[in-house]
């Protein structure tokens, strides 16, 4: 096979030409074990279960993200030609940056409490198909691509950046891509003009030229919109909630009274002893598998997780940020309370969820503009960037359809009585 062409339906044809042996490199890893799992991983985890069309895997979103980081890099080389030396080690690492993500992919490591950063370094540095043609490649490329993926470091800072910062590869195909599959139209962003703003600053690390700055200022609102919309979704908040929930009643009922084959075993109840075959073997798949033996078979509470999964009878979920901790509380015990006189067990099916969201990082991965004479943080010239430093504190109480009148007017009036008390 001389060449291959992916028809990806962001980015048209990824033709891939096996004479160049940056992209031969790449070829090859796609057809190992560890890359073809990610076909059975989904880029969005239970999404689908709000958005019909969130079906896309972290197969296809690897790829894309390989695409963007080949245009980004060669309009980089043509400033400073030397980066082409770094080709390999960059190819590898966008295409690779999720072959260690856990079954349903950000959810999966909340449910499991595995991180892919690390998996994936690990797969690269021990799994015999990746790391012998790595080496085969260029010797320490395999050693360079894993630190890269699990720690962001690399002797070339812009192409560091390239793979993890604030305006990587990866976040530039999967806010498309995410936009795309859900049917929002928030994740828009002018990929054409950032890709050509980039530019590279005195010190070495990536920057962009002030006339990108409109434009990346619109990649940073559509990465927060894309998070009030469709990441932290409340129905999103509902399905991870119950799958945290199922694995962690998995856990807890213990191996004696939950089915589980080998795999599965392993990652309940001996995830540190978890090696490479035994983290390779489950994908949503056998996770799926698992969730309906469990709804048939396994003990009433771990039963009614994975039934409200499979059959998508969800939970609601009411959006208390305006509301005080004391409030939120007070909101979550009447929930707890109309359960149970509904004949529901509260512990199945309430409870609080709370997180903070934040825009943009000015002190991980800060961006910068340079614009040949003067180096400067984005946030100190522009407003719009500068708002969005400000974590933004979120909050959902979770409980069932049948309370959801009574907890609605018990929430406004205990937000009629804050006003009150604030008069």
């Amino acid at each position: 096979m001389t060449s291959r062409t992916y028809h990806d339906p962001l980015h048209g044809a990824i033709r891939l030409d096996r004479s160049l042996p940056a992209e031969a490199l790449v070829m090859d890893l796609i057809e190992t074990v560890p890359f073809q799992r990610l076909r059975r991983i989904r880029q969005l985890g239970p999404a689908f279960l709000t958005f019909h069309g969130a079906e896309s895997s972290r197969f296809t979103h690897s790829l894309g993200v390989l695409h963007v980081a080949r245009r980004a890099l060669a309009g980089l080389r043509r400033q400073q030609p030397e980066l082409d030396r770094h080709q390999g080690v960059l190819y590898a690492a966008a295409l690779l940056h999720d072959v260690g993500h856990a079954p349903l992919s950000h959810s999966g490591e909340d449910m499991f409490g595995l991180r892919h950063e690390p998996w994936s370094a690990r797969l690269v540095r021990e799994h015999p198909a990746l790391h012998g043609r790595l080496e085969q490649f260029e010797p320490g490329t395999a050693a360079a691509v894993a630190d890269l993926l699990e720690h962001g470091r690399h002797g070339c800072r812009a192409v560091a950046a390239l793979v993890s910062s604030q305006l990587d590869c990866d976040r530039l195909d999967y806010l498309l891509r995410d936009s795309y599959s859900t049917g929002t139209c928030y994740g828009q962003l002018d990929l054409e003009r950032i890709l050509a703003a980039l530019t590279i600053a005195p010190d070495g690390s990536l920057a962009l030229h002030p006339k990108g700055l409109m434009a990346v200022e619109h990649y940073l609102v559509v990465r927060d919109l894309m998070y009030r919309s469709v990441y932290n979704h409340r129905l999103n908040v509902v399905c991870n909630w119950l799958l945290n929930q199922a694995i962690a009643t998995a856990r807890a009922l213990g191996p004696e009274r939950v089915f589980a084959d080998a795999v599965m075993a392993r990652w309940l109840w001996q995830p540190a002893s978890i090696d490479i075959a035994t983290f390779l073997a489950n994908d949503d798949v056998r996770t799926g598998y698992h969730l309906l033996r469990w709804r048939e078979e396994a003990p009433d509470a771990l039963a009614t997780f994975s039934r409200r999964l499979l059959e998508r009878q969800l939970l609601k979920a009411i959006d208390v940020t305006r509301l005080a901790q004391g409030q939120q509380l007070q909101l979550l015990a009447r929930a707890q309370r109309l359960s149970s006189k509904v004949g529901l067990d509260p512990s199945l099916c309430c409870a609080l969820h709370q997180r903070q969201s934040q825009g943009y990082h000015p002190y991980k991965g800060g961006l910068r503009l340079w614009d040949g004479e003067t180096l400067r943080a984005l946030e100190a010239s522009s407003p719009l960037v500068a708002s969005l430093t400000q974590p933004v504190a979120l909050a959902w109480l979770i409980h069932p359809t049948e309370i959801s009148l009574a907890l609605q007017q018990a929430e406004r009036t205990l937000r009629t009585d804050a006003r009150e008390t604030a008069d």
